[in-house]
């Protein structure tokens, strides 16, 4: 990670920790670009696949490309879940949902805390 690390950014992308619903800088963004891992810089996401869930996160229905994020099993809660976490460093990002309804093109929820990830608008 370039510079300091802060210890939100810590608790997301090495303790698989949760930023707050509704108080992520990218929850509410429409700004055109690109989604980068905030700890390496490799490119996760784009604002075209970017939608609106109202659920308390930036929700994307789709990588950028499947093999630049990660699928780990995740057991905690007492529930399996499937997280997401960068493929070039593996940091987490959040979880993917499937089955929820939404009108996207893949019905899948890419819940994505805005901490991981950092916005690279487009020129």
């Amino acid at each position: 990670m370039e510079g300091s690390i802060e210890p939100q950014e810590f608790k997301v992308l090495r303790k698989a920790g949760t930023e707050r619903a509704g108080t992520g800088e990218y929850n509410d963004t429409k700004t055109e670009g690109v989604y980068e891992c905030r700890a390496c810089g490799h490119e996760l996401f784009r604002s075209d696949q970017k939608f609106d869930s109202h659920c308390g996160w930036p929700s994307f229905f789709a990588p950028l490309a499947e093999d630049n994020v990660q699928y780990i099993k995740d057991r905690s809660f007492g529930i399996v879940r499937t997280e997401v976490r960068c493929a070039n460093c593996g940091s987490h990002m959040g979880h993917v949902f499937d089955g929820e309804g939404y009108d996207t093109p893949t019905d899948l929820r890419y819940c994505i805390n805005s901490v991981s990830m950092k916005l690279r608008p487009a020129e």
